[in-house]
This record gives structure tokens, C-alpha cells and sequence, in this order.
């Protein structure tokens, strides 16, 4: 049962997967949180270009503690996206 505790005290909400999420949008591509929301596309919205987008997986990837396959970088388009994708991976 202390698996199961641990695993708990782990899981992040939506809303924290978000919050993190936007934190590392701002810091990566030197935009303000009032520029990023769910529906904002990386390049079109943005200003992302594929550099910017590796270099956001792999801020991902150190802000939660996984690895992103890059066979998934092509799906993570959005914010909407990320956050649904890293709740679907952190929570099951």
C-alpha cells in the first residue's frame, strides 16, 4: 500500500499539469503568460520554430521527469495538447 501512497502524492491535477506547462512556455519562448493559452499553438501563435520545439520537449521532459518519445513531438502542437498528453502519461 505504500506504492499506492506514493503514487498518490505524486499525481498532479490538470490545472498544476497546466500551470507547469505555461511556466516552461514563458521561460522557453520568451512570450508572456497572458500570450499562452490552451488553444495557442507553439509555431503559429507563438512564434515557434522546430528548434524551439525540441527544445521544448526537452523542457518538458525535465519539468516532469519522463522522457517524450520523439515519435510524439508531432502531436504536442498546443498547450491544450502538452497538458493533455502529460496528464494521460503522469496519471494514467
Amino acid at each position: 500500500m505504500v506504492t499506492g501512497e506514493i503514487i498518490l502524492a505524486n499525481s498532479l491535477t490538470l490545472e498544476q499539469i497546466e500551470e507547469r506547462v505555461r511556466k516552461v512556455v514563458c521561460s522557453q519562448l520568451g512570450v508572456e503568460p497572458e500570450e499562452v493559452n490552451p488553444g495557442s499553438q507553439f509555431v503559429d501563435d507563438l512564434g515557434a520554430d522546430s528548434l524551439d520545439l525540441t527544445e521544448l520537449a526537452i523542457a518538458f521532459e525535465d519539468e516532469f521527469e519522463l522522457e517524450i518519445p520523439e515519435s510524439d513531438f508531432g502531436k504536442l502542437s498546443t498547450v491544450a495538447n502538452v497538458v493533455s498528453y502529460l496528464n494521460g502519461r503522469l496519471n494514467g
